[in-house]
């Protein structure tokens, strides 16, 4: 099994409750600090353990599974396939991006979610019983467990560290004061990875806020990924696609405005900048919005692949030379500036395989309204 799930869920504790409920040996294995040689020794010591007189099975539990190669994960297929060893693993990343399909379709993927405030209060009681830790007895103030409980942001493991660090000092000085505790804790952090599946999830909650027309959400989203160290030009360069892939000619000022305040952003720099890629995300969420465009785009490049090198029809052709112009280039186009209006109706400027197709297709909303019954004078439907 691989155990997938963000830090301090409980993945290694789960893994050895696995080998002590199953009577098996316990090996653990670091794949940030184990390569091949350890596998290979592991899984000889395993087969030891099977074939000598206590018939001992093994567990092995590989921490950060995801941070082994495509050879690595390889070398566990026949010991994990022959049942030498029962392979345990854990990942902060989505094993489908991580493992490799062959271990992959032998293994099943358990999802372990952040622990609830509730389920942190309940462990930080029990780790003040637990002689241990040193902290039996300890009577911390309830305004510091909440603060603890909040910074662990789900996270056992660093509620613990905290808990630890908070108690030691209110014990050797009892100084309860809100002062001591900000001091002691800081201001904690959120959980984020710059490069894995948060990233990916928070930028994706981010742009559908927005297509949504939900200018809080998108205020969340902006300010948990800014919160979480993502590089603010990536934020830029999303609400200027943004801009054009969800507002398009609805709004066309959205881009002007994206690509201004990604500019205003560099200018200004942390922390003034993010105001101005707030003002953005908040304006995106607010405007009327129109996929048109970007469908539009679409089906002509679907179009392109179906239909490849369609000719070019001749009347549009250029013709900069006699021979050409002999050959018939250029010939019957109508200069659209010589026609009522700056518009000469009927004229086909697409292949003739495509002459009846439309790709654009404007939206009733915001300036599309306008485009659109502007296109349907042009094209006589009205």
């Amino acid at each position: 099994m691989v155990l997938w799930g963000p830090p301090g869920t409980g993945k290694t504790t789960i893994a050895r409750l696995v080998a002590l409920q199953s009577s098996s040996r316990f090996v653990q294995l670091s794949a940030v600090l184990s390569g091949v040689k350890d596998i290979r020794a592991a899984v000889d010591d395993a087969r030891s353990a099977r074939e000598g007189l206590m018939a001992e099975g093994t567990i092995l539990f590989i921490d950060e599974i995801h941070r082994f190669n495509k050879s690595q994960q390889d070398a566990l297929l026949p010991h994990v396939e022959d049942g030498t060893v029962v392979l345990v693993g854990a990942t902060t990343e989505n094993p489908s991006f991580e493992l490799n399909g062959a271990l992959l379709s032998r293994v099943r993927v358990y999802v372990l979610k952040a622990l609830q405030d509730d389920d942190l209060r309940a462990l930080l009681d029990r780790a003040l019983l637990d002689p241990e830790r040193g902290l039996a007895g300890l009577d911390l103030p309830p305004v510091w467990r909440e603060r603890i409980v909040r910074l662990a942001d789900g996270d056992a493991r660093r509620m613990l560290s905290l808990t630890e660090t908070a108690g030691e000092y209110f014990r050797a000085t009892g100084d309860d004061s809100d002062e001591a505790l900000q001091r002691l804790t800081g201001q904690g952090f959120r959980r984020f990875d710059k490069q894995g599946e948060q990233h990916y999830d928070q930028i994706s909650a981010l742009h559908k806020a927005v297509r949504g027309s939900d200018p809080d959400a998108a205020l969340y989203w902006l300010a948990r990924m800014i919160d979480g160290g993502v590089d603010p030009h990536y934020l830029g360069r999303r609400l200027i696609r943004m801009a054009v892939e969800d507002l398009g000619l609805a709004d066309p000022r959205a881009l002007r405005l994206a690509l201004d305040g990604w500019e205003a952003f560099d200018r200004l720099g942390m922390p003034e900048g993010e105001l101005a890629l707030a003002q953005v995300a908040v304006y995106l969420a607010c405007a009327p919005k129109s996929a048109a465009v970007y469908q539009g785009y679409k089906a002509a490049q679907a179009a392109v692949q179906v239909h490849g090198s369609l000719e070019v029809p001749m009347h549009l052709r250029n013709a900069p030379t006699r021979l050409m112009k002999s050959m018939g280039c250029g010939q019957g186009y109508q200069y659209d500036h010589e026609h009522p209006g700056g518009h000469a109706a009927g004229q086909q400027f697409l292949p003739d395989d495509l002459q009846d197709v439309r790709f654009y297709e404007p939206s009733p909303r915001g300036l599309e309204i306008k485009i659109a019954e502007r296109l349907r004078q042009l094209r006589g439907e009205q």
